[in-house]
């Protein structure tokens, strides 16, 4: 049955756990208050998305599988980077069935995704890959994106009803088909894919080891790559050191254990020695400098 629906999030864990089809992680990079909103809509075989955030982050996400994904910007913006490649307003990218990319913005972002099922995505054809769109195709692509993004907002009803959907459907993948059928493929180079894969190798470490500090030589030597190779391949996708990176992420994992926690079962000590934090008074002003409170607030808050 089709369906749409339209949320707002002042928590990145909150919004992350709404994506559909995929495990998302969002790590923030940018001192403010995070906002951000989500608009999804599934019609009969194609499902939709509308993201829009504000706080430059890195984002991890694990395809579930099943279907066939393309995404694009639906604004310009900051930076935009997925897998260390640009995503800029004229090209749109494809993810396979259980594919695991890293994004990164530099700051507010606003993309829409698509997808079909496995099954379906022959409908599309061989040439749904990473390609640029000609610039007449890509509007209209984004258009009717926005359009049904704008029904989801104001006119639910029209997207619930099952022929409006199923035109709204097929003009959608009509558009994807033309789109990516009259681009230019844009191959990978080797380096690129080397280094897609030392992330891969990189993030299945950090999360073999969810709640343990990671530090930089024992982690090479699990991935098999030299410090500078890993500097550089996190540089390149992720904007920061492998150290910046596995820092922001224990805090976020200390966030989320503190706002999961009863104030009269835990301490903010005790979660915090949990994820490697000795210093505790550093450990403190770098969470309320990234997070805007301090541990104790986030403690002893109530969930909403």
């Amino acid at each position: 049955m089709p369906s749409s629906a339209l949320r707002t999030f002042s928590d990145p864990d909150d919004y992350a756990a709404l994506i559909r089809n995929t495990k998302a992680e969002f790590t923030i990079t940018e001192r403010g208050h995070f906002s951000a909103k989500l608009t999804r809509i599934d019609l009969h075989r194609l499902w939709m998305q509308r993201f829009s955030d504000n706080l430059a982050r890195v984002a991890h996400s694990a395809g579930a599988g099943g279907r066939v994904t393309i995404s694009f910007r639906t604004q310009p913006g900051p930076s935009l980077l997925w897998g260390g490649a640009e995503m800029l307003p004229t090209n749109i990218v494809r993810h396979g069935e259980c594919g695991s990319p890293f994004q990164r913005s530099s700051g507010s972002a606003a993309w829409g995704a698509m997808s079909l099922p496995v099954e379906d995505a022959a409908v599309v054809g061989e040439t749904l890959a990473d390609s640029d769109l000609t610039r007449p195709k890509q509007t209209l692509l984004q258009r009717l994106h926005t359009a049904a993004g704008q029904l989801a907002e104001d006119a639910p009803e029209v997207i619930a009803h099952p022929e409006a959907a199923r035109s709204l459907e097929q003009a959608l993948i009509e558009a994807m088909v033309d789109c990516v059928s009259s681009g230019e493929a844009r191959e990978d180079s080797s380096a690129l894919h080397r280094h897609s894969l030392i992330m891969r190798r990189f993030r299945r470490a950090v999360e073999e080891n969810p709640d343990q500090p990671l530090y930089i030589p024992e982690l090479c030597a699990t991935i098999g790559v030299a410090d500078r190779t890993l500097r550089v391949c996190c540089q390149e996708q992720l904007g920061m050191s492998p150290k910046r990176y596995l820092l922001l992420r224990r805090m976020h994992l200390t966030r989320q254990a503190l706002r999961d926690g009863s104030p009269d079962m835990t301490t903010v000590t005790g979660i915090a020695v949990q994820f490697g934090f000795w210093q505790f008074g550093r450990f403190a002003g770098e969470y309320k400098s990234l997070f805007g409170e301090a541990p104790s607030a986030t403690l002893q808050r109530p969930r909403e």
